[in-house]
C-alpha cells in the first residue's frame, strides 16, 4: 500500500512539471512573436493635424449598400428626381410675398385710407392785409397704389377772421351808404371769411420706418370763398314749454362769394403709435393759392345792383393751413 502511494505522488509531480514547462514555453513564444511582429506607430504632430484641412468625405469603409441602385443614388444626391440624366436639378426661387386682395396691394399696403384733422390757417401775401388767422378742418379718402404712391380726394374748410383795420374801414363805408346826414348809425361791425374746397391730391411717401414717415402732397380743385359782415342784434326765440326769450345774435348785413380754381402743395410727417398699428398721427403744412377773378369797388346804381364794397373777396388768395390729424 505504501509503495502504491509513492508511485502516485511521483506521477503527480511529473505531471505538474510538464504542465509548467509547456506553459512557460508558450508564454515566451507569444511574447517573442508579439515583440517581433508589432508594427511601429507613426509619430503624431498636433500642430500639423490642426493646420491640415478637414476631410468631410465619407470613408470607403463607412459606405453602405442597399437595394437602391447607383443611378437612383446619383439622382438623389444631385436632387434630380426625374428619370432623364439631362434634366437640371430644381432651383428654389425667392421673392417678395404677394398680399394682393380686395383691400390690400401686392406689397402689403392698404388700398384705401381715410384722413380727418384740424388746425389753423395763416393768410400770406396780400391776403394777410385783410384776413386774420383762424381754424382749419380737413377730411378725405385715399386710394393707395403702393406703399409709395397714392391719391386723395379731400374736403377742406379754411376759416378766417377780419382784423380790426378791415372792420373799421368797412364800418365807414357802410355808414356812408345811408342817405341821412348821420349815416346808418352803425357803431360796431363784425364778420368772418372762409374758403371751402374739393380737391384731388396725389401723394408720394418718400420715407417710411416702423413708426415714422414723411410725404409730399399737392393737387388742385374747386375753391369757394365767402365774406360775411354782421352787426350785433337781439334775437327772440319762443319755446312752447318755456315761452319766449331774447338772446344776443349777429345779423348779416352784407355777404360776398367767389368761385375759382386753386392749387395746393405741401409736405407732412406721420407717426405710428406702434409698429403693428394701422393708424398714424400726421402733421402737415401746405401752401394754397386760388385764382379768383378781381372785381371793382362799386356802390351800385339806384336799385342797388352791382353793390360791391368789399372787392377783396374776389382777389387771388394765398394761405397756409397747418393741420394735425389721424390717417387710418
Amino acid at each position: 500500500m505504501h509503495i502504491t502511494k509513492n508511485r502516485f505522488s511521483t506521477f503527480i509531480d511529473y505531471s505538474a512539471a510538464i504542465v509548467f514547462f509547456v506553459a512557460s514555453g508558450a508564454l515566451g513564444l507569444h511574447a517573442q512573436q508579439s515583440a517581433g511582429t508589432a508594427p511601429s506607430l507613426p509619430p503624431i504632430s498636433i500642430k500639423a493635424s490642426l493646420a491640415a484641412p478637414l476631410d468631410l468625405s465619407t470613408p470607403d469603409d463607412l459606405k453602405y449598400s442597399s437595394s437602391v441602385g447607383s443611378e437612383e443614388m446619383a439622382d438623389a444626391e444631385t436632387f434630380n428626381l426625374g428619370a432623364g440624366e439631362d434634366q437640371p436639378p430644381p432651383r428654389r426661387r425667392y421673392g417678395h410675398p404677394n398680399y394682393s386682395d380686395s383691400h390690400t396691394n401686392a406689397d402689403g399696403s392698404a388700398k384705401y385710407s381715410f384722413i380727418v384733422g384740424g388746425g389753423f390757417t395763416l393768410p400770406v401775401g396780400d391776403s394777410h392785409n385783410y384776413l386774420s388767422t383762424s381754424y382749419d378742418f380737413q377730411a378725405g379718402v385715399g386710394r393707395n397704389f403702393s406703399k409709395k404712391f397714392g391719391v386723395q380726394a379731400e374736403f377742406n374748410w379754411a376759416n378766417f377772421g377780419f382784423p380790426t383795420s378791415t372792420l373799421n374801414k368797412q364800418l365807414v363805408i357802410y355808414n356812408s351808404t345811408c342817405p341821412n346826414a348821420g349815416g346808418c348809425g352803425l357803431t360796431q361791425l363784425g364778420g368772418t371769411s372762409h374758403i371751402w374746397s374739393f380737391t384731388l391730391d396725389p401723394i408720394a411717401n418718400f420715407y417710411e420706418s416702423d413708426t415714422l414717415g414723411a410725404y409730399v402732397i399737392g393737387g388742385g380743385g374747386f375753391y369757394h370763398k365767402t365774406a360775411n359782415f354782421t352787426i350785433p342784434s337781439i334775437g327772440t326765440y319762443c319755446d312752447p314749454f318755456y315761452g319766449c326769450f331774447q338772446y344776443q345774435a349777429n345779423q348779416t348785413i352784407d355777404k360776398y362769394t367767389s368761385n375759382a380754381f386753386g392749387v395746393n402743395v405741401g409736405a407732412g410727417m406721420t407717426y405710428k403709435f406702434s409698429r403693428f398699428a394701422s393708424e398714424r398721427f400726421y402733421v402737415e403744412a401746405r401752401y394754397v393759392y386760388t385764382f379768383n377773378s378781381e372785381r371793382a369797388f362799386s356802390f351800385g346804381d339806384s336799385s342797388g345792383n352791382n353793390f360791391n364794397v368789399f372787392p377783396q373777396n374776389s382777389d387771388k388768395t394765398g394761405f397756409i393751413p397747418i393741420t394735425f390729424g389721424i390717417r387710418f
